[in-house]
């Protein structure tokens, strides 16, 4: 992302700038303070000073030493770059939506400034900008304004050519194909001049015909069944080509762009987008190319017979181009739009589907009926509009280049009537013409199919051109781990200008196992999701073994960590393959041996079919205690290095709890262990505590070190003691 531009020279001299200060972060804001834009504002951020200009007004000047916090805050359509001196916020400058992460780093790396360091602060975040237009291009190098649409084709075509050998046979069945139906009319006016207009042949020569013209109709349906039969073979090999595709890059994307996009978005491009270049390829592309070298070999033919004839028959065709080229935008505008729509019932379905239990738990089944009736409605009135549109366009095509026909007809008789075109040069004329018009009339349809495989092709490659944030470096490193982690000045946010956590420094040793406590929304599972690299740190770096994380290949890492979440996830199929999912090739006793570790081997040996018993999709079959205590055993099987407890004991009742914490003790033996817990007396027995408040790390130590203090944890642990005495006295009401 571009975060510094060119300031014009005009403004240099109002500056003034000295010999040693030097500009590390220039960005433009275009909104002024009561919301109006501007064109000429500025913000400057020196090795000493943040100056801010509008125009030739030098709005604030203020040394960097002076500042107590710089922030950058992102609001309703807008954002804010603040400075707080004194503990007096000042409003530096208000920007557009558009400019919010620049000014996200560039607030961070004023602090840093601020400090003396000079180091860059970069953005990481991707920006492209398109060559031709300059418009910036959200997500994609693709720009849909200038030259989309080919690189679109150009991406496809080089798709095709694995398959160059069934392009080039179907190639020729085409030719062949047009090439006879070509020479047909030819047969058809010898037979008739030479025949029935002079009279002089007999039955044989009729016989003789009709064999002919039968034959050649023969052929070409055998021609067609074979060309046919190869395109829906080569449909069906690029749509699975393209399904496997999809999903092999689904599985490498990393977690920030996923979570953007809806499940029923995602599965679309999977089945309904790659079902689309198959028809494609079944119903257009089998007759797009015999069908334009067809038109073509007519047109030769009719230009040699008589060229005023044919100028007077082909008129129209300019006419129906030009109104097909007139309507491309609008057709393409409407097929995206029902994509669209259609998008938006297929998500909803699945999150209903998925979320069945919460829908009847609250009796919310007619409410998400009705608003699934209504997204149908709304899908309904987009499709009724495309079809009629439709409905009115095609046929109004079909009656201009009808008008060609008869054209060639009137123009055509008056030149048998004349004595300058035999009756069968006129039948053989007003075959070519019917030759040419009767695909014409086909390929008015073809641009719809057409719009409709781009419209899919562009969704497909929408999701392959996306390159994951997390990828193993050039010379990535394979390393066992011991379990030494250090975190360095990290900064992280899921989007840059909404920091998460701030300057977090500690350091784990092995085999240590590591409690995080703060509130809901402090950064605990945030800090998790970076030691598991599935996001990379905006600022700063995580060190394992004394090695950058960034250094590492990352299914090496994820090879040697253990996760037990709240929320365990079960995938359909039997309790034998969930435990086997950490690690494939384990034997039947090490799964047993993972399962008694567990504390799962005794209720898995009580079901119907032991460890073949089926669970249903998310193991809603089982208990909330049994999924907990396999995925524990999902966690040991693969002998992990570094294990991270998120909740693993929460919601459940005490034998399950109890069942579980024994199964997490032996699990966490000699191995880095970090843990977030609701009950707070859970993790008393960690070696350390690292209490998380305000996205910064706020307190660190024992559980007894830290209650001495009497900080944020002595209140977390006296709140959470204070509630559970109330439940206490409520129960024994109760009873």
């Amino acid at each position: 992302m571009k975060l510094n531009y060119d300031l014009p020279e005009r403004f240099y001299p109002q500056l003034n700038m000295s010999e040693d200060e030097s500009i590390h972060y220039l960005a433009p804001y275009d909104l002024g303070l009561e919301h109006t834009y501007i064109s000429d504002g500025y913000v400057i951020v020196t090795n000493t000073r943040i100056i801010v200009i509008n125009g030739f007004h030098l709005l604030h000047n203020i040394p960097l030493k002076e500042c107590e916090r710089i922030r950058c805050e992102s609001l309703v359509n807008n954002g804010t770059l603040t400075a707080t001196i004194n503990g007096i916020d000042i409003l530096l400058a208000r920007f557009s939506m558009k400019h919010v992460s620049r000014y996200a780093y560039i607030a961070r790396g004023a602090e840093l400034l601020k400090k003396g360091d000079l180091t860059p602060v970069e953005s990481k975040e991707r920006e492209y900008i398109c060559e031709k237009c300059g418009r910036a291009l959200p997500g994609t190098s693709i720009c849909p304004h200038c030259d989309g649409h080919m690189v679109t084709f150009r991406k496809f075509w080089n798709l095709c050519k694995t398959y160059r050998i069934r392009l080039f046979s179907i190639s020729l069945f085409m030719i062949l194909s047009s090439f006879i139906s070509l020479m047909m009319p030819d047969i058809q006016k010898s037979f008739i001049d030479q025949v029935l207009a002079k009279k002089t042949g007999d039955t044989s020569d009729i016989l003789r015909f009709v064999s002919i013209m039968l034959g050649l109709t023969a052929l070409i349906i055998i021609i067609n069944i074979c060309r046919n039969w190869w395109c829906v073979s080569l449909g069906a090999r690029i749509s699975m080509d393209l399904r496997a595709l999809l999903y092999q890059k689904i599985q490498i994307l990393s977690l920030s762009f996923l979570n953007t996009r809806k499940p029923g978005d995602l599965m679309n491009r999977i089945v309904n987008d790659t079902t689309e270049i198959r028809r494609f390829m079944e119903d257009a592309f089998s007759n797009m190319f015999s069908t334009l070298f067809t038109m073509c070999g007519a047109f030769i033919f009719m230009v040699i017979m008589d060229v005023k004839l044919t100028i007077s028959s082909t008129i129209f065709i300019g006419v129906v181009a030009f109104i097909s080229w007139a309507f491309r935008k609008k057709i393409h505008r409407m097929f995206h739009h029902q994509w669209i729509k259609y998008d938006k019932i297929k998500s909803s379905l699945q999150d209903v589907i998925s979320g069945i239990r919460v829908v009847k738990s609250f009796g919310k089944e007619n409410s998400e009926a009705d608003r699934f009736g209504e997204l149908t409605n709304d899908f309904a009135i987009t499709q009724k509009k495309l079809e009629v549109f439709w409905a009115i366009f095609s046929p109004m095509l079909t009656f201009i280049m009808g008008i060609g026909i008869y054209f060639a007809t009137y123009f055509g008789g008056l030149n048998v009537l004349h004595g300058s075109m035999t009756t069968g040069e006129l039948i053989q004329f007003i075959t070519y013409t019917s030759i040419l018009y009767g695909p014409l009339n086909w390929m008015t349809h073809l641009p719809r199919r057409i719009i409709q495989m781009v419209t899919a092709l562009e969704r497909i490659y929408d999701v392959l051109d996306e390159q994951p944030d997390i990828t193993d470096n050039e010379n990535a490193l394979e390393l066992n781990i011991n379990g030494d982690i250090t975190f360095n000045n990290v900064h992280f946010g899921y989007k840059s200008y909404e920091p998460v956590l701030e300057n977090i420094n500690f350091h784990v040793k092995k085999g240590e196992m590591i409690g995080l406590v703060g509130a809901s929304g402090t950064g605990k599972s945030t800090l998790i999701n970076l030691i598991m690299r599935l996001y990379d740190v905006n600022q700063g770096e995580i060190l394992i073994d004394e090695v950058n994380i960034n250094q590492l290949k990352v299914n090496s890492l994820h090879s040697q960590i253990g996760v037990v979440l709240q929320e365990t996830f079960l995938f359909s199929g039997t309790i034998l393959n969930n435990i086997r999912f950490s690690k494939p090739d384990a034997t039947i006793e090490e799964i047993i041996m993972a399962a008694k570790t567990a504390n799962a081997h005794d209720f898995i040996c009580k079901m119907p079919d032991g460890y073949n018993t089926y669970v249903g999709e998310h193991g809603y079959n089982l208990s909330g205690g049994e999924r907990q205590r396999i995925a524990i055993a999902r966690a040991i099987l693969n002998n992990p290095r570094l294990l991270i407890l998120d909740e693993a004991t929460s919601a459940l009742d005490t034998e399950s709890e109890y069942l579980i914490q024994q199964a997490l003790d032996r699990l966490t033996q000699g191995r880095t262990t970090f843990a977030i817990a609701h009950r707070l007396s859970t993790l008393r027995n960690a070696d350390r505590l690292i209490v998380i408040d305000g996205h910064h790390l706020a307190e660190i130590g024992t559980h007894n070190e830290l209650l001495e203090k009497k900080g944020i944890y002595y209140k977390l642990v006296t709140a959470q003691l204070e509630m559970q005495k109330i439940e206490k006295k409520e129960d024994c009401i109760a009873s």
